[in-house]
This record gives C-alpha cells, sequence and structure tokens, in this order.
C-alpha cells in the first residue's frame, strides 16, 4: 500500500522522485515537465514532485543554463537547488525514477538499506519510442542538440508515467 492510499494527511500526495546524477541537467527538468504534465490534467495538487542527482558534485546549483533555456523555450520555468538522494527519499517517495541504469543501480544500492514500497523505475521505460535505449542521455557535455533530445524523451516518458501512476490511484 502506498503512503497515497493510507489516506494519512501528511502523506496523502504521491511522491514522484527523478534522479541523474548531479540533479542539474535531467531529473530537474524532469521533474519540471512531470509539474506541467499534472498541472495540464488538474492534478498538481496531488503530487509531490522533487528531483535528486546521486553524487553530491552540484549541490546547492541551480539546473544548467542549458537546460533551462531549453525548457524556457517550450514555456517551463525551471526553479530548483541540486542536492544528493537521501535515504529518507525512499520513505518520503513513491516513485523514484532513474535517468539512465548507473545512476539506477546507485539507487538501488541505496535502497537495500532499508524497508520501503518506493517503485523504482528507469524514466524511459514510460517512453513508447525508446525501443531497447531506456537511457536518457547526460547532455552535460555535449551540443545544444544534445538538450533538444532529452526534453523531448523526458516530455515523452512523463506523459505515460502519469498515465501510469494514474492506472495505480484513483486520480
Amino acid at each position: 500500500m502506498t503512503r497515497a492510499a493510507t489516506g494519512d494527511a501528511k502523506t496523502d500526495r504521491i511522491g514522484v522522485l527523478f534522479v541523474c546524477l548531479g540533479n542539474i541537467c535531467r531529473s530537474p527538468l524532469a521533474e519540471g515537465v512531470f509539474r506541467d504534465v499534472a498541472d495540464a490534467e488538474g492534478l498538481a495538487g496531488r503530487f509531490d514532485i522533487d528531483s535528486a542527482g546521486t553524487s553530491d558534485y552540484h549541490t546547492g546549483d541551480p539546473p544548467d543554463p542549458r537546460t533551462v533555456g531549453e525548457a524556457k523555450r517550450r514555456g517551463l520555468v525551471l526553479e530548483h537547488s541540486a542536492r544528493q538522494i537521501r535515504v529518507e527519499d525512499f520513505a518520503r517517495f513513491d516513485y523514484v525514477i532513474a535517468m539512465d541504469a548507473s545512476n539506477l543501480g546507485k539507487i538501488e544500492r541505496l535502497a537495500k538499506s532499508m524497508s520501503h514500497d518506493a517503485e523504482l523505475h528507469l524514466l524511459r521505460a514510460f517512453d513508447g519510442d525508446a525501443g531497447d535505449d531506456l537511457e536518457v542521455p547526460d547532455p552535460y557535455f555535449g551540443g545544444p542538440d544534445g538538450f533538444s533530445d532529452v526534453h523531448d524523451m523526458v516530455e515523452r516518458s512523463c506523459r505515460t508515467l502519469l498515465e501510469h501512476i494514474r492506472s495505480h490511484h484513483a486520480l
């Protein structure tokens, strides 16, 4: 049973945490896109949405300007301060969504240290265009097209992730 299903006033929202390496490119973008997708469906108030990184490289930093720029071109405003994932996140969030297999492995190792009900997934597992490539590539060292491509992947995936969550909750 998820925290949302318990009816506890403190935990009646469905928690979704997006995770990448540094929490300045992919995961804050996914956080913003998912929030926008949920809002468009009138469901934003039903969610606790956040993002984190598996490393502490960029703790306290805002999202990468290239990520912010691509989001802004598409009508999104990203407001976030990078942080590292914590053990407590597995109690707070119902869904912990990784951008790639390396970060999913780190999340799984951290999750083993405690009992939790959080579902762990790769984001592109919800992307019908992904085929066998379930990685959201890190655009940090690439050119501007990488940020646009990543935004497309994240948007497709977030829409289907919302449908997955709706199918498991009374939304």
